[in-house]
Protein backbone atom coordinates (compact mmCIF):
# COMPACT_ATOMS: atom_id res chain seq x y z
CA UNK A 1 0.00 0.00 0.00
CA UNK A 2 1.16 3.80 -0.57
CA UNK A 3 -0.27 6.69 0.51
CA UNK A 4 0.73 9.66 2.80
CA UNK A 5 -1.83 7.88 5.27
CA UNK A 6 -1.20 3.97 5.44
CA UNK A 7 -3.12 1.71 7.69
CA UNK A 8 -2.32 -2.06 7.66
CA UNK A 9 -4.26 -4.70 9.48
CA UNK A 10 -4.29 -2.15 12.53
CA UNK A 11 -5.93 -3.07 15.71
CA UNK A 12 -6.58 -1.46 19.08
CA UNK A 13 -7.80 -3.49 22.15
CA UNK A 14 -8.48 -2.45 25.79
CA UNK A 15 -8.51 -3.77 28.46
CA UNK A 16 -11.59 -2.76 30.93
CA UNK A 17 -12.42 -4.39 34.54
CA UNK A 18 -14.64 -6.36 34.80
CA UNK A 19 -17.55 -4.85 37.96
CA UNK A 20 -18.47 -7.56 40.00
CA UNK A 21 -22.24 -7.14 40.92
CA UNK A 22 -23.81 -7.43 43.92
CA UNK A 23 -22.83 -8.34 47.46
CA UNK A 24 -19.83 -9.63 45.55
CA UNK A 25 -18.81 -5.84 44.38
CA UNK A 26 -18.53 -5.19 48.25
CA UNK A 27 -15.77 -7.16 48.56
CA UNK A 28 -13.54 -6.69 45.33
CA UNK A 29 -10.65 -5.46 47.44
CA UNK A 30 -10.42 -8.79 48.27
CA UNK A 31 -10.63 -10.59 44.70
CA UNK A 32 -8.52 -10.44 42.66
CA UNK A 33 -8.76 -8.07 39.68
CA UNK A 34 -10.57 -9.71 36.10
CA UNK A 35 -10.43 -8.07 32.79
CA UNK A 36 -11.83 -7.99 29.33
CA UNK A 37 -10.64 -6.99 26.30
CA UNK A 38 -12.63 -4.72 23.86
CA UNK A 39 -11.25 -4.51 20.28
CA UNK A 40 -12.12 -1.06 19.22
CA UNK A 41 -10.95 -1.16 15.86
CA UNK A 42 -10.36 -5.01 14.01
CA UNK A 43 -7.62 -5.06 11.35
CA UNK A 44 -8.67 -2.52 9.20
CA UNK A 45 -6.25 -1.63 6.72
CA UNK A 46 -6.64 1.30 3.82
CA UNK A 47 -4.45 3.99 2.15
CA UNK A 48 -4.98 7.49 1.22
CA UNK A 49 -3.14 9.93 -1.07
CA UNK A 50 -2.07 13.40 -0.62
CA UNK A 51 -4.75 16.11 -1.24
CA UNK A 52 -7.62 13.43 -0.82
CA UNK A 53 -10.85 14.16 0.82
CA UNK A 54 -11.99 11.04 3.03
CA UNK A 55 -15.17 10.76 5.05
CA UNK A 56 -14.60 7.78 7.99
CA UNK A 57 -18.06 6.83 8.98
CA UNK A 58 -19.97 4.33 11.50
CA UNK A 59 -22.25 4.35 14.33
CA UNK A 60 -21.33 4.96 17.82
CA UNK A 61 -18.67 2.55 19.25
CA UNK A 62 -17.78 1.37 15.98
CA UNK A 63 -14.44 3.24 16.62
CA UNK A 64 -13.69 5.81 14.33
CA UNK A 65 -12.19 8.34 17.30
CA UNK A 66 -9.84 5.37 18.19
CA UNK A 67 -8.46 5.37 14.49
CA UNK A 68 -8.05 9.18 14.37
CA UNK A 69 -6.20 8.84 17.80
CA UNK A 70 -4.09 5.86 16.21
CA UNK A 71 -3.20 8.30 13.24
CA UNK A 72 -2.20 10.91 15.16
CA UNK A 73 -0.08 9.36 17.33
CA UNK A 74 -2.26 9.56 20.54
CA UNK A 75 -3.18 6.02 20.80
CA UNK A 76 -0.70 2.89 20.30
CA UNK A 77 -2.28 0.28 17.53
CA UNK A 78 -2.45 -3.17 19.61
CA UNK A 79 -1.00 -4.96 16.33
CA UNK A 80 -0.79 -4.31 12.84
CA UNK A 81 0.85 -0.59 11.62
CA UNK A 82 -0.03 3.08 10.91
CA UNK A 83 1.98 5.13 8.88
CA UNK A 84 1.46 9.17 8.20
CA UNK A 85 3.77 10.85 5.79
CA UNK A 86 6.44 8.25 6.08
CA UNK A 87 6.41 8.41 10.13
CA UNK A 88 5.10 5.93 12.92
CA UNK A 89 3.10 8.62 14.34
CA UNK A 90 3.40 7.69 18.07
CA UNK A 91 7.03 7.19 17.67
CA UNK A 92 7.54 11.14 16.56
CA UNK A 93 4.92 12.84 17.77
CA UNK A 94 6.81 15.97 17.34
CA UNK A 95 7.40 15.59 14.01
CA UNK A 96 4.50 14.30 13.33
CA UNK A 97 2.38 16.98 15.08
CA UNK A 98 4.19 19.85 12.83
CA UNK A 99 3.04 18.53 9.66
CA UNK A 100 -0.66 17.85 11.11
CA UNK A 101 -3.49 19.30 12.01
CA UNK A 102 -6.30 18.25 14.41
CA UNK A 103 -9.76 19.56 15.29
CA UNK A 104 -11.89 17.58 17.82
CA UNK A 105 -15.79 18.71 18.14
CA UNK A 106 -16.13 18.26 21.61
CA UNK A 107 -12.48 19.54 22.91
CA UNK A 108 -10.84 22.81 22.41
CA UNK A 109 -7.79 23.57 21.94
CA UNK A 110 -8.16 27.69 22.53
CA UNK A 111 -7.42 28.92 25.59
CA UNK A 112 -10.92 29.51 27.54
CA UNK A 113 -10.26 33.09 28.94
CA UNK A 114 -8.25 34.38 26.63
CA UNK A 115 -8.86 36.18 23.42
CA UNK A 116 -8.69 34.38 20.21
CA UNK A 117 -6.13 36.14 18.77
CA UNK A 118 -3.80 35.39 22.19
CA UNK A 119 -4.31 31.17 21.30
CA UNK A 120 -3.26 32.22 17.72
CA UNK A 121 -0.36 33.59 18.79
CA UNK A 122 0.65 31.02 20.76
CA UNK A 123 0.29 28.51 18.00
CA UNK A 124 2.96 31.01 16.12
CA UNK A 125 5.66 30.43 18.42
CA UNK A 126 4.96 26.49 19.10
CA UNK A 127 5.41 25.98 15.64
CA UNK A 128 7.51 28.66 14.97
CA UNK A 129 5.93 29.82 11.84
CA UNK A 130 7.95 32.81 10.20
CA UNK A 131 6.17 36.32 10.74
CA UNK A 132 5.35 36.89 6.78
CA UNK A 133 3.89 33.17 6.36
CA UNK A 134 2.21 33.42 10.10
CA UNK A 135 0.43 36.58 8.66
CA UNK A 136 -0.47 35.71 5.53
CA UNK A 137 -2.11 32.35 6.62
CA UNK A 138 -4.45 34.54 9.69
CA UNK A 139 -5.39 36.62 6.38
CA UNK A 140 -6.77 34.40 4.84
CA UNK A 141 -8.02 32.30 7.01
CA UNK A 142 -9.94 35.54 8.92
CA UNK A 143 -11.41 35.93 5.21
CA UNK A 144 -12.63 32.42 4.52
CA UNK A 145 -13.89 31.67 7.89
CA UNK A 146 -15.46 35.08 9.07
CA UNK A 147 -13.42 35.21 12.23
CA UNK A 148 -11.91 38.90 12.40
CA UNK A 149 -14.87 40.75 14.49
CA UNK A 150 -14.32 38.05 17.34
CA UNK A 151 -9.98 37.99 17.34
CA UNK A 152 -10.11 39.94 20.26
CA UNK A 153 -13.16 38.48 22.38
CA UNK A 154 -12.25 35.94 25.00
CA UNK A 155 -13.01 31.99 23.65
CA UNK A 156 -15.58 31.88 26.62
CA UNK A 157 -17.58 34.67 24.84
CA UNK A 158 -17.98 33.04 21.56
CA UNK A 159 -20.72 30.95 20.11
CA UNK A 160 -20.20 27.37 19.42
CA UNK A 161 -19.99 28.31 15.62
CA UNK A 162 -17.90 30.89 15.99
CA UNK A 163 -15.25 29.11 18.16
CA UNK A 164 -15.77 26.07 15.97
CA UNK A 165 -14.17 28.14 13.11
CA UNK A 166 -11.53 29.70 15.60
CA UNK A 167 -10.61 26.15 15.94
CA UNK A 168 -10.38 25.22 12.57
CA UNK A 169 -8.11 28.27 11.65
CA UNK A 170 -6.23 27.94 14.52
CA UNK A 171 -5.60 23.88 13.28
CA UNK A 172 -3.86 25.70 9.96
CA UNK A 173 -1.74 28.41 10.81
CA UNK A 174 0.84 26.34 10.42
CA UNK A 175 0.62 24.69 6.68
CA UNK A 176 0.02 21.22 8.05
CA UNK A 177 -0.66 19.00 4.69
CA UNK A 178 -2.98 16.84 6.59
CA UNK A 179 -6.28 18.07 8.60
CA UNK A 180 -7.81 15.11 11.09
CA UNK A 181 -11.79 16.43 11.62
CA UNK A 182 -13.56 14.34 14.69
CA UNK A 183 -17.34 15.82 14.60
CA UNK A 184 -16.38 19.52 13.94
CA UNK A 185 -20.12 20.38 13.09
CA UNK A 186 -21.66 18.77 16.11
CA UNK A 187 -23.96 21.04 17.45
CA UNK A 188 -23.65 23.71 15.04
CA UNK A 189 -26.51 25.84 13.67
CA UNK A 190 -27.41 25.35 9.67
CA UNK A 191 -25.99 28.45 8.91
CA UNK A 192 -22.65 27.48 11.05
CA UNK A 193 -23.00 24.47 9.27
CA UNK A 194 -22.73 25.45 6.00
CA UNK A 195 -19.72 27.90 5.88
CA UNK A 196 -17.68 25.22 7.58
CA UNK A 197 -18.43 22.91 4.89
CA UNK A 198 -17.68 25.36 2.18
CA UNK A 199 -14.88 26.24 4.24
CA UNK A 200 -13.06 22.31 4.60
CA UNK A 201 -14.41 21.85 0.78
CA UNK A 202 -12.14 24.86 -1.00
CA UNK A 203 -9.11 24.36 0.94
CA UNK A 204 -9.10 20.65 0.10
CA UNK A 205 -9.40 21.56 -3.69
CA UNK A 206 -7.63 25.01 -3.68
CA UNK A 207 -4.80 24.14 -1.34
CA UNK A 208 -4.18 20.49 -1.27
CA UNK A 209 -4.54 19.88 2.08
CA UNK A 210 -5.85 16.30 2.44
CA UNK A 211 -9.14 15.71 4.74
CA UNK A 212 -10.09 12.99 7.19
CA UNK A 213 -13.30 13.62 8.47
CA UNK A 214 -15.62 11.69 11.27
CA UNK A 215 -18.84 12.57 11.39
CA UNK A 216 -22.16 12.05 12.40
CA UNK A 217 -24.06 14.30 10.01
CA UNK A 218 -24.59 13.06 6.50
CA UNK A 219 -24.32 15.76 5.09
CA UNK A 220 -20.60 16.69 5.95
CA UNK A 221 -19.78 13.57 4.32
CA UNK A 222 -21.61 14.17 0.89
CA UNK A 223 -20.37 18.04 0.79
CA UNK A 224 -16.48 17.53 0.92
CA UNK A 225 -15.93 13.50 0.74
CA UNK A 226 -15.89 12.29 -2.73
CA UNK A 227 -14.21 9.04 -0.44
CA UNK A 228 -16.05 7.06 2.29
CA UNK A 229 -14.28 4.76 4.55
CA UNK A 230 -17.56 2.85 6.51
CA UNK A 231 -16.94 0.52 9.92
CA UNK A 232 -18.27 -1.32 12.24
CA UNK A 233 -17.91 -2.97 15.25
CA UNK A 234 -14.20 -1.98 14.66
CA UNK A 235 -14.16 -4.00 11.32
CA UNK A 236 -14.28 -2.30 8.10
CA UNK A 237 -17.38 -2.53 5.62
CA UNK A 238 -16.70 -0.30 2.81
CA UNK A 239 -14.11 1.75 1.48
CA UNK A 240 -14.54 3.76 -2.04
CA UNK A 241 -16.34 5.94 -3.99
CA UNK A 242 -19.62 7.75 -2.49
CA UNK A 243 -21.11 7.07 -5.63
CA UNK A 244 -20.59 3.33 -5.28
CA UNK A 245 -21.92 3.18 -1.77
CA UNK A 246 -25.43 3.06 -2.89
CA UNK A 247 -25.11 0.27 -5.26
CA UNK A 248 -22.95 -1.50 -2.62
CA UNK A 249 -25.70 -1.32 -0.30
CA UNK A 250 -29.06 -1.68 -2.15
CA UNK A 251 -30.98 1.36 -1.08
CA UNK A 252 -33.78 2.20 -3.52
CA UNK A 253 -34.41 5.37 -5.90
CA UNK A 254 -37.11 7.39 -4.84
CA UNK A 255 -40.14 8.88 -7.69
CA UNK A 256 -41.84 11.68 -7.80
CA UNK A 257 -44.99 11.92 -9.52
CA UNK A 258 -46.71 15.40 -9.77
CA UNK A 259 -50.26 15.53 -11.47
CA UNK A 260 -52.63 18.76 -12.51
CA UNK A 261 -55.55 17.18 -11.00
CA UNK A 262 -56.18 14.54 -7.90
CA UNK A 263 -55.24 11.16 -9.52
CA UNK A 264 -56.82 9.04 -6.45
CA UNK A 265 -54.49 6.03 -5.85
CA UNK A 266 -51.57 5.48 -8.44
CA UNK A 267 -50.51 1.65 -8.75
CA UNK A 268 -47.30 0.98 -10.20
CA UNK A 269 -46.03 -2.55 -9.94
CA UNK A 270 -42.58 -1.45 -10.39
CA UNK A 271 -42.41 1.01 -7.61
CA UNK A 272 -43.76 1.02 -3.71
CA UNK A 273 -46.41 3.82 -2.84
CA UNK A 274 -44.37 5.88 0.44
CA UNK A 275 -46.73 9.06 1.16
CA UNK A 276 -48.36 11.55 -0.91
CA UNK A 277 -49.15 15.40 -0.60
CA UNK A 278 -51.97 17.01 -2.81
CA UNK A 279 -51.72 15.70 -5.84
CA UNK A 280 -47.69 14.53 -5.76
CA UNK A 281 -47.55 10.55 -4.70
CA UNK A 282 -43.99 9.65 -3.57
CA UNK A 283 -42.44 5.98 -4.19
CA UNK A 284 -39.52 3.75 -3.74
CA UNK A 285 -38.42 1.83 -6.52
CA UNK A 286 -38.18 -1.73 -6.22
CA UNK A 287 -35.91 -2.55 -9.07
CA UNK A 288 -32.88 -0.56 -9.52
CA UNK A 289 -32.57 -1.12 -12.92
CA UNK A 290 -36.33 0.07 -13.61
CA UNK A 291 -36.08 3.10 -15.90
CA UNK A 292 -38.19 6.41 -15.88
CA UNK A 293 -39.58 5.31 -19.61
CA UNK A 294 -40.75 2.15 -18.36
CA UNK A 295 -42.42 3.72 -15.50
CA UNK A 296 -44.30 6.49 -17.58
CA UNK A 297 -45.22 3.65 -20.13
CA UNK A 298 -47.10 1.80 -17.14
CA UNK A 299 -48.80 4.71 -16.73
CA UNK A 300 -50.18 5.32 -20.22
CA UNK A 301 -51.87 8.41 -20.88
CA UNK A 302 -54.78 7.63 -18.23
CA UNK A 303 -53.50 10.17 -15.66
CA UNK A 304 -52.98 14.13 -16.30
CA UNK A 305 -49.37 14.25 -15.51
CA UNK A 306 -47.75 17.40 -14.45
CA UNK A 307 -44.27 16.49 -13.46
CA UNK A 308 -41.85 13.35 -12.64
CA UNK A 309 -38.37 12.72 -11.09
CA UNK A 310 -36.45 10.12 -10.29
CA UNK A 311 -33.59 10.65 -7.49
CA UNK A 312 -30.87 8.61 -6.23
CA UNK A 313 -31.10 7.36 -3.08
CA UNK A 314 -29.68 9.81 -0.33
CA UNK A 315 -26.55 8.47 2.08
CA UNK A 316 -28.66 8.49 4.81
CA UNK A 317 -31.17 6.30 3.14
CA UNK A 318 -27.88 4.15 2.07
CA UNK A 319 -27.14 3.59 5.64
CA UNK A 320 -30.30 3.58 7.24
CA UNK A 321 -31.10 0.86 4.86
CA UNK A 322 -27.80 -1.23 5.23
CA UNK A 323 -28.48 -1.27 9.30
CA UNK A 324 -32.08 -2.39 8.62
CA UNK A 325 -30.65 -5.38 6.63
CA UNK A 326 -27.99 -5.93 9.40
CA UNK A 327 -30.67 -5.87 12.31
CA UNK A 328 -33.24 -8.36 9.68
CA UNK A 329 -30.01 -10.79 9.23
CA UNK A 330 -29.31 -11.16 13.05
CA UNK A 331 -32.40 -11.77 14.31
CA UNK A 332 -33.21 -14.22 11.89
Amino acid sequence: MTGIIVAVRTSKTFRQRRRYPGLLGSFKGLVSPKYTEVKAVDEISFAIGAGEAVGYLGPNGAGKSTMIKMMTGILVPSSGRVSVLGRVPHKERMANAREIGVVFGQRSQLWWDLPVRDSFELSHHIYDIAQSRFDENLGMLCDMLGISSFLDSPVRQLSLGQRMRAEIAMSLLHDPKILFLDEPTIGLDVMAKDLVRKFLSQINKERGVTIILTTHDLQDIEQICPRLIMVDDGKLLFDGELTKLRTVFGARRRLTLEFKSDPGDVVLSCATPVSSEGMTRHFLLDNDKTSLIEVLTELGDGYDLHDVSLDAPDIEEVIRTYYQNRLAVEAA
